[in-house]
């Protein structure tokens, strides 16, 4: 009542002290008193309440289908596709190295050069005796099957004996071959492990030749993913010194079995390596495609409200001063990176809240002041 006490009016006829016609007059006073005053409150407080309902300015992301991966992201090591050490076959004393470290080399190419004098010299009597053996065979043959002269034990024998003598002078001309190393396949002689002078028995690494043409990929997979990664499945690779390339691939292999300490499966990715470029030992960043969607809601995980009973977004719907949000249920199938992709909930044409939903409620009016195009981030196909 605007601060203005009222008293309360009591009328009768003794308190007036007058004729009966004044109590009348009395009463029409007080009535029209209390009707002045309880217009006025009535007027002030009759403002629209539409006037004082909050709008909240929110910016909206326009639902559209895309495609969208999920993608296992790994830490691999490349290796080359050929490594070997390889081991002197005879033992002896380096005397030559033909061919030094760092070098191309091609499958047969001598690497170094052993002692080979005493072997040279048993050849030679091998030989000798390998002919000498012949000879005899050759004489005892013809007087038994021309002649009809001598015992058929005695054709044996010289038979038997000459190819003896064969078999000997090539095994010996086979360790006399092996006193040259050479290479088992092409690539670079990557290091060499002896010196001239140094004795070598049989088995003594030499040399490492790698074959870098084409580099494999090595790496361990988690075993949860054991039923997507599978030999086939695509992959990218990267290389922090390749900054701006991107090898696209597949895996070649994929483990029958886990690893009982790591608890995962290797993997193995081939890639051309032209040029050398990739090295071997160097780390690679790894992405295994587990599975594409042609067709999918992706939101922004920004976009989501936690609640007790899952999670919720906001929708705008209406326009102007009649634009209101609207709560929904969402079911989330598969996150990736920042990107979600919700199962139910959302429909193509939505207009997504993505900034102002963690102070909405349902119903509110709302003012949109920023829209983008389509939800970002994530890998589209």
């Amino acid at each position: 009542m605007n601060g203005r006490r009222m008293g309360v009016v009591s009328v009768g006829p003794g308190r007036l002290g007058g004729p009966p016609g004044w109590t009348l007059v009395a009463l029409a006073l007080a009535v029209a008193c209390l009707s002045g005053c309880g217009g006025e409150g009535q007027g002030q407080t009759e403002e629209p309440l539409e006037a004082f309902a909050r709008i909240v300015n929110v910016e909206v992301d326009t639902v559209r289908p895309r495609g969208f991966t999920q993608v296992v992201r790994l830490t691999g090591v490349a290796r080359a596709m050929h490594d070997v050490v390889v081991s002197a076959e005879e033992g002896g004393v380096v005397r030559r190295i033909v061919r030094d470290k760092g070098r191309p080399i091609s499958a047969g190419q001598a690497i170094l050069q052993l002692d080979d004098a005493v072997l040279k010299a048993q050849v030679a009597t091998a030989t000798a005796q390998a002919q000498l053996a012949d000879e005899v065979w050759e004489r005892r043959r013809k007087l038994y099957e021309e002649d009809g002269i001598g015992s058929e034990l005695s054709y044996l024998e010289a038979k038997y004996a000459a190819e003896q003598a064969r078999g000997s002078l090539d095994a010996l001309e086979e360790r006399l071959a092996r006193t040259t190393v050479r290479a088992p396949i092409s690539g670079i002689l990557e290091d060499r492990l002896v010196e001239v002078g140094a004795m070598v028995s049989p088995g003594t690494p030499v040399a490492r030749i790698v074959h870098t043409d084409s580099i494999k990929i090595l790496a361990g997979v988690p075993e949860r993913y054991a039923l997507d990664v599978t030999e086939g499945a695509a992959a990218t690779v990267r290389f922090s010194v390749l900054p701006d390339e991107r090898f696209e691939t597949s895996v070649s292999y994929a483990g029958a079995t886990v690893d009982p300490q790591s608890r995962t499966f290797a993997v193995e990715l081939m890639l051309p390596n032209p040029g050398a470029r990739i090295k071997p030992e160097m780390i690679a960043d790894m992405e295994i495609v587990r599975e594409e969607v042609d067709e999918a809601i992706v939101v922004s995980q920004q976009a989501l409200v936690s609640m007790e009973e899952g999670y919720v977004v906001f929708v705008v719907e209406g326009t102007g001063d009649t634009a209101v949000a609207v709560i929904r249920h969402v079911e989330v199938s598969v996150t990736q990176g920042n990107d979600v992709v919700v199962g139910s909930g959302l429909e193509a044409g939505d207009r997504l809240v993505i900034v102002g939903q963690q102070g909405l409620t349902a119903g509110d009016r709302v003012r949109v002041v920023g829209s983008r195009a389509e939800p970002g981030g994530g890998e589209e196909r």
